[in-house]
């Protein structure tokens, strides 16, 4: 079955930031996932609002955990460490 990340972030250095974003960009296609919703409009109706919300589709539950701890996510996360605040969750979808 497919699986998402769902990220919410704030970005607090957005040139560094960037680095994240072309490094981890690879890192998913190469897991096969694919960018659903990648910070457009949004509205928070509940909870903590970040201004940047992300939602990528992974072919398995498997492929998005084995992206997130591949060696070339890892080297993202370095820049995202230094430069957001984010939550990540891996939801697996329903048929």
């Amino acid at each position: 079955m497919s699986a998402l990340w769902i990220a919410n972030i704030e970005v607090t250095d957005e040139e560094t930031y960037m680095k994240y974003v072309a490094i981890s960009s690879e890192a998913v296609a190469a897991f096969g996932g694919v960018f659903l919703a990648r910070a457009g409009r949004h509205k928070q109706l509940e909870g903590n609002d970040r201004a940047r919300n992300v939602v990528a589709r992974f072919p398995t539950f498997e492929d998005a955990v084995n992206c997130y701890n591949s060696p070339r996510y890892q080297e993202a996360l370095k820049f995202s460490s230094v430069s957001s605040k984010r939550d990540l969750v891996v939801v697996e979808e329903v048929e």
